[in-house]
């Protein structure tokens, strides 16, 4: 487990991002750490969340990389956070994988199904579950979980029923945990995404299927405006809470009939 730090930032100001090593994740972790949160980078390979911290710019952080899918790991993620800073204020639950996507339904493995469901779901059940635990368990009390839910966690794309079935469940996940957290200060939202610049949706940009069966190129938004959106439901006290939010590009083909 890599580490460094730089300067230490107040209490009450430090956040778990997981899938931090590209993408969206990295770009919430670079914008969390700017605006002053300690920032402990989560995802499954070390190399990725090294080159996430070498463009940190600024703040204390922690690399710890994980498999969100086991048990242990998460475990040892969180407890890896306590002991370096002794409380979790932030849960950015990001981790997730489009894998599946393009396949037809007949043609989908179930091996390929669950494994989306272990990471788009199990996964982020299970950080949430240690975050709640830490938050109810510190002092002063409370924290926020923020889940990634995306687009799909509304209407899907063709060919995508795994990425979209763990998407609509994730909205059960971050509506039990907003009513569970209650007692104890934790505040849980969702943000739904739509068509970030990233790795994953670089298609989006060269065509990809819509609905009636054609090819089309669709607009992308850049990843730092997402970023934005969760520092700001993060800086809101624990009366406060965005309990769903959309960040999409702005003419993408979402509302009405594209």
């Amino acid at each position: 487990m890599g580490h460094a730090s730089r300067v230490r930032c107040a209490p009450m100001s430090i956040a778990v991002v997981t899938g931090a090593g590209s993408g969206i994740g990295r770009s919430v972790a670079l914008a969390l750490a700017a605006a002053g949160w300690s920032v402990a980078l989560a995802g499954r390979r070390a190399d990725a969340l090294e080159e996430t911290a070498a463009a940190l710019p600024a703040g204390d952080f922690l690399c710890v990389p994980t498999d969100v899918t086991s048990v242990e790991e998460v475990t040892a993620l969180f407890a890896s956070v306590r002991d370096r800073w002794g409380r979790v204020d932030l849960l950015f639950n990001n981790a997730g994988t489009f894998a599946g996507g393009g396949v037809p339904v007949e043609d989908l493995h179930p091996a390929t199904w669950r494994a989306v469901v272990d990471v788009n779901l199990t996964g982020a059940f299970l950080c949430a579950q240690a975050a709640f635990r830490a938050m109810k368990e510190q002092e002063p009390q409370g924290g926020r979980i923020i889940n990634n839910g995306s687009i799909s966690a509304h209407v899907p794309r063709p060919h995508s029923i795994a990425y979209t079935a763990t998407k609509h469940a994730m909205t059960g996940l971050t509506k039990s945990l907003s009513l569970d957290g209650r007692p104890y200060r934790i505040a849980c939202g969702q943000l739904d995404i739509g068509n970030a610049a990233t790795e994953m949706t670089a298609r989006m940009q060269t065509g990809i299927l819509q609905a009636n069966g054609e090819l089309a190129a669709e607009p992308v938004m850049d990843a730092a405006d997402v970023a934005a959106t969760v520092v700001h439901m993060a800086a809101l006290p624990l009366e406060a809470n965005v309990q769903f939010a959309t960040v999409m590009a702005t003419a993408m083909p979402y509302i009405g009939r594209g």
